[in-house]
């Protein structure tokens, strides 16, 4: 590791690369930004990009697992190269560290779950084949022996005069939960074929624990959910971690199960799946205590650790400024699976989410060696535990470098593909800002078309950790390319993003390879780089869209004193 740490460590002293100017159309001359920032941006090199991921991938690195060594390597990576490029610490204590406390729980293969019904034998469940879990209580052992409850969605929302608990207590008894939310074409109710917070699974696991439930069984479908079963199995079978100051209530049994288990269920209770499923999503679900109990011995083990977010920032001119801009990007990924064979068990994560850390660094480099400094603060922040819940960006938000109503925009980058020049990006969210008018500006500029979201039932605003922005009401989206990619037909770059869901998101071969093309991931730098130029030279600070669910609190934290 030492040679290609020295290696990579040489890009902090300006090594040169090939040029990156005639990969991309320049930008059109009417983005506004002084010429200097626009050198700059051209400067903006994909050979640097790939040398980060090279390194942050590597087996010695682990799969950079919060609170293991893998993981504070990349953070002392990423704070050294802040650091030669010429930030000024933003973290605790003048460094560039802002140290979190964390609470890591991995359930043991010991964890038995079985099903008892109203008559005859338990039915034994398989754990990782069948169900996944944890103990979000943060004990050693859980011995639960609870009837099971079919809740359907697991909502209350009295904005939509939604109330899936209503008429049912489930003090003390096991929630049954469908992924997603009620199905609806109206962008009133739920957001139409929008996703919304309602439907990701970290809020069911919370409302579920708000109303006093021990544990919880979330129903996968691949098609709700967006992404199979091995996806959840690989993210559940790995260590869970939990903020050590969090004092909201928990399960004991915070679990995922297949569909098919959700038919046993459902079966020995006399019940239909499909009408069952089909019900949930009207107004005349009525929630149900099923005849069948949960049976489940937990066997955790425990473990107290730190992990830190690091934070840049590179200084405005004008002191008086209450318009900065963020740019983030997780550097955590899942570590070493234990269960799976040595040398097939890293979790490497070189495009989730190399690809965004090598992007932030080539940002934070462009910015505090430009010729021109920015009239407002810039901050560049690498974040822990994305991957167990965004929970580094979430402390970061509650413990934001500098108050919320100062933050004019959060700009996130995560995953992107390495797989050659983009024509199209991926703003999701950025309409929902009066700062769109601009992206369209300059994605124009870039001759870029701004692609819709193509899945919005998965709910991909509330998947990365622009969102722990947002809920604290700061302006924020993240930027990713589309599928449309120059010398290809859009259905190949939509195949590309197939077959990496498939085989290599949030699986060990989610590697480097040197065939790999940066040229993606320079060009949303540079994309990301404009936008973040143009908020800063704007005359206003950007808002949410009137009516917007994240108004309210940048209202708020605009009134903070």
């Amino acid at each position: 590791m030492k040679s290609l740490l020295t290696a990579v460590l040489a890009l902090g002293a300006g090594a040169a690369f090939g040029s990156y100017a005639d990969s991309l159309p320049p930008p059109a001359p009417d983005l506004g930004v002084p010429p200097a920032v626009s050198e700059a941006l051209l400067g903006i090199d994909p050979e640097r990009i790939r040398a980060h991921v090279r390194f942050l991938a590597d087996d010695a690195l682990e799969g950079r697992g919060p609170g293991v060594r893998g993981g504070d390597i990349a953070a002392k990576y990423i704070a050294t190269l802040f650091a030669l490029y010429g930030l000024k610490p933003a973290g605790d204590d003048g460094t560039f560290m802002q140290k979190i406390s964390f609470v890591g729980v991995q359930t043991e293969p010991a964890t038995t779950f079985a099903l008892q019904p109203p008559a005859g034998d338990a039915v034994p469940l398989k754990y990782r084949d069948d169900f996944v879990t944890s103990n979000q209580a943060q004990t050693e052992s859980a011995d639960i022996d609870a009837p099971i409850v079919f809740v359907g969605y697991g909502i209350d929302a009295p904005e939509y005069q939604w109330n899936d608990y209503k008429g049912v207590d489930v003090k003390g008894k096991v929630a049954l939960i469908v992924v997603n939310e009620p199905p609806s074409k109206d962008p009133k109710f739920f957001g139409g074929e929008a996703l919304t917070y309602y439907g990701r699974w970290t809020y069911k696991f919370e409302e579920a624990a708000r109303k006093g439930a021990i544990g919880a069984l979330i129903i996968h479908r691949t098609d709700l959910a967006s992404y199979p079963w091995d996806v959840v199995r690989s993210s559940w079978s790995n260590e869970q971690v939990y903020l050590a100051e969090d004092r909201e209530p928990k399960l004991q049994a915070a679990s995922w199960i297949q569909l098919e288990v959700a038919q046993l269920l459902f079966t020995a209770a006399g019940l239909k799946l499909d009408d069952q499923l089909a019900l949930a999503g009207t107004r005349d679900f009525k929630a149900v205590e099923l005849p069948v109990r949960l049976r489940a011995h937990l066997v955790s083990r425990v473990r107290r650790f730190e992990s830190s977010n690091v934070i840049g920032m590179v200084p405005g001119t004008d002191k008086t400024a209450r318009q900065a801009v963020v740019y983030t990007a997780h550097y955590d990924h899942l570590g070493i699976d234990p269960t799976l064979p040595a040398g097939a068990n890293i979790y490497h994560g070189a495009v989730d989410n190399g690809t965004g850390c090598g992007i932030l660094l080539e940002l934070a480099r462009a910015y505090a060696q430009g010729k021109e400094r920015p009239p407002h603060p810039v901050y560049f922040a690498s974040v822990t535990a994305e991957e167990k819940g965004l929970l580094g960006s979430r402390y970061l938000g509650e413990h934001p470098p500098l108050p919320a109503a100062q933050i004019a925009l959060d700009l996130n980058f995560d995953a992107i593909p390495p797989i050659g020049v983009p024509e199209s990006v991926n703003v999701t969210g950025a309409d929902r800002t009066n700062f769109f008018p601009v992206v369209e500006k300059t994605a124009k500029a870039f001759h870029y078309e701004i692609e819709p979201d193509a899945n919005p039932g998965a709910g991909h605003y509330y998947r990365s950790d622009h969102f722990s922005f947002a809920r604290v009401g700061v302006p924020a989206f993240s930027i990713g390319s589309g599928v449309k990619f120059a010398g290809h037909p859009r259905e190949w770059g939509k195949e590309q993003e197939d077959d990496y869901v498939a085989h290599r998101y949030h699986r060990p071969s989610d590697e480097y390879t040197p065939d790999m093309d940066f040229s993606s991931s320079a060009a949303m730098a540079r994309f990301g780089f404009a936008l973040g130029w143009e908020e800063l030279l704007a005359p206003e600070t950007v808002g949410w869209q009137a009516g917007d669910e994240f108004e309210a609190a940048r209202k708020k934290g605009a009134r903070a004193p």
